[in-house]
């Protein structure tokens, strides 16, 4: 078996692995939250004897590795569960939360990708100038502020004060329009902005200064080719890591931008599933992160792996 092939292989394995670790740790910290959907639903008479028939109902006084074995079995077939309050199923949830989710976060990435990478490329070149500094300074400043005190700053500005977009999606269902996305999206970019593009500008200002460039323009390469064909392939594969990162912070910071500018998706859905204590659509919405955070590190460890082989860490 080749080296690559006998990576890809480990890689897959650790993969499996992690996603095992994800359902079990998942389960385990659902299990230990106080109070369950019973509680909830008692509603204004708490009862110790309605509580125990609701749990009799919903089958919560069931053995908890045997409710265990049940979820895990359901997950291997597809089956997310089906909520202990509505009655519908998990995946109706998803269904429902998903576009709005999706529309913030793909938007958020396709951004994040050529603004924090030209961000990096631009202070490299001019190292120690005055660009790179204005960069350098400005990226760490952003990243100091908070995601919800970013968020509460650029509605007070840009919708409260200068009424140029929406505060909110209040009344807005599905994905809402893209006037209604710009603030949220600004929020989600701003700290992933700048971690990015100081990995880049570290790692071209590495590859910029080494051997194998040097030895290129000396041929006669164009500097623009140089930069894109031999600095940036060998400085992406941190910045690759990071972006596996970022897409792990989104499922978190979502949760608290959705919450903000109240948009209807999956951070949302996940909000009411802890309130109302409706552990099944918490269950299943986190392995639907967990597994997603998984995937994203699984395709950085390869795409870092295939620009720089040293650094494909199987993390």
């Amino acid at each position: 078996m080749s080296t690559g092939r006998a990576w890809l292989v480990r890689r897959l394995l650790l993969g499996a692995a992690q996603t095992a670790g994800v359902v079990l740790l998942i389960f385990l910290l659902t299990e230990a939250l106080p109070g369950d959907a019973a509680v909830a639903l008692a509603g204004d008479h708490p009862d110790p004897e309605r509580i125990e028939r609701i749990r009799a109902a919903m089958q919560l006084d069931r053995p908890a590795a045997e409710r265990f074995l049940d979820w895990a079995g359901g997950l291997l077939r597809g089956d997310l569960g089906t909520s202990l309050v509505t009655g519908r199923p998990v995946t109706a949830y998803l269904a429902a939360g998903i576009g709005p989710t999706l529309a913030l976060a793909l938007s958020t990435l396709a951004l994040l990708v050529p603004v924090g990478v030209g961000l990096g490329v631009l202070a490299a070149r001019r190292e120690g100038g005055r660009t790179d500094r204005l960069i350098s300074a400005t990226t760490l400043g952003v990243y100091a502020v908070p995601e919800f005190a970013s968020g509460v700053l650029l509605v007070v500005v840009f919708a409260l004060q200068l009424g140029w977009l929406p505060p909110t999606a209040v009344g807005t269902t599905g994905v809402p329009p893209p006037a209604l996305l710009i603030l949220p999206v600004l929020v989600l970019l701003a700290r992933p902005v700048c971690s990015v593009s100081r990995l880049v500008r570290a790692g071209m200002i590495d590859a910029l200064a080494s051997p194998y460039v040097a030895q290129a323009r000396r041929y006669g390469i164009p500097g623009a080719r140089v930069v894109c064909g031999h600095a940036l392939p060998n400085a992406v594969a941190p910045a690759v890591q990071q972006l596996a990162r970022t897409g792990d912070w989104l499922l978190s910071g979502v949760v608290v931008v959705e919450t903000l500018f109240v948009i209807p998706g999956l951070g949302t859905v996940l909000m009411d599933a802890v309130a109302a204590r409706d552990i099944p659509v918490l269950q299943g919405l986190a392995v639907v992160f967990g597994i997603v955070t998984v995937l994203l590190n699984m395709g950085a460890d390869a795409v870092a792996h295939r620009f720089a082989p040293r650094a494909g860490v199987m993390a």
